[in-house]
């Protein structure tokens, strides 16, 4: 089977991307803050600071759904409520990266996003249909099929 796998390499992906995201901003924002520099009259120490927190803030939002992949991947049951509505969510997350990134940073990390939202999509997928009854009819306890 291949639920358990599938959740437990989401649950890693999305662990190092939540590291990623919040380790760039983090850098991108002491950068701001050493240049010193205004954006349009934007104030730097404000720009260094909102990038710091929207760095982590992004960070724990991938932690969350890495943590709720892994929930699925100890459980072996879907996620259900509110972790489905934070998969799903990371899911339409990664299909926008991805079309961000064609343009910004090169095919490369357009393979790695859709590789991500392929990898989230499955893991919805794979246990979607887990708890349905099964459409063959059972047989009585007598051992013939009756017509």
């Amino acid at each position: 089977m291949v639920r358990r796998p599938v959740a437990w390499i989401v649950a890693v992906v999305l662990f190092a991307e939540a590291l990623g995201i919040a380790g760039l901003n983090w850098f991108l924002g002491v950068v701001v803050d050493r240049q010193d520099m205004s954006l349009a009259g934007l104030d730097p120490d404000v720009m260094a600071t909102s990038s710091k927190i929207g760095g982590v803030v992004f960070g724990l939002y991938f932690a969350l759904c890495g943590l709720v992949a892994l929930l699925v991947a100890l459980r072996d049951r879907p996620a259900a409520g509110l972790g489905r509505v934070l998969l799903i969510s990371a899911a339409v997350v990664h299909g926008l990266l991805g079309a961000f990134v064609w343009g910004l940073v090169g095919w490369p990390a357009f393979l790695f996003m859709v590789l991500v939202l392929g990898l989230i999509v499955l893991l919805l997928m794979t246990y979607d249909g887990r708890g349905a009854k099964s459409a063959e009819p059972t047989l009585p306890e007598g051992g013939a099929a009756t017509a």
